[in-house]
């Protein structure tokens, strides 16, 4: 009869080792993700609408894929001053952001058809989930550092301009 516990012992000390190297297998993986970097597809200009004068010149990103749009700036840590996103969308309807794992702080412009700022929404805060409305239907939206609106002096009815880089 003692055999048959030396046997039960084994085995339990074998399945012990086999679990443990199994967990130690899995503390040793690690999930590395790659940096998302800033690709510069264009360049964008505020104009004024007062004075008809450039305010700001911006390296722009454009997001128009439905998964561009999606993801947007989501999983980056920052973004150079003068950098920006931009959304382009088919229609003019209203819009809905958020800053769903989005690490950044933002501004985020509203633009009109006429590529008119038709709202501005300062300083969103990062990975908040609150949707921030346009208000207004809007066609295009831009993101920028957060400050910037108020650093440029930017208003609702200053316009944007556009420049795919070739």
């Amino acid at each position: 009869m003692k055999q048959p516990k030396a046997y039960i012992v084994v085995l339990l000390a074998i399945l012990t080792l086999v679990v443990s190297c199994k967990e130690s297998e899995k503390e040793k993986t690690t999930i590395k993700t790659a940096a998302i970097e800033f690709k510069k597809e264009g360049t964008l200009e505020i104009v004024q609408q007062v004075t008809d004068s450039v305010l700001v010149k911006l390296d722009i990103e454009i997001a128009e894929t439905e998964y561009e749009t999606a993801t947007g700036l989501m999983y980056r840590s920052s973004m150079e001053p003068k950098q920006a996103m931009l959304f382009l969308f088919e229609d003019l309807e209203m819009r809905s952001f958020y800053m769903k794992n989005t690490e950044i702080a933002l501004d985020i412009l509203f633009i009109d058809e006429n590529n008119k700022i038709v709202r501005i929404q300062k300083n969103a805060k990062p990975f908040d989930e609150t949707g921030l409305s346009s208000n207004v239907p809007a066609k295009s939206v831009l993101e920028i550092n957060a400050g910037k609106s108020d650093e440029w002096g930017l208003e609702v009815g200053d316009s944007i301009s556009y420049q795919r880089t070739p």
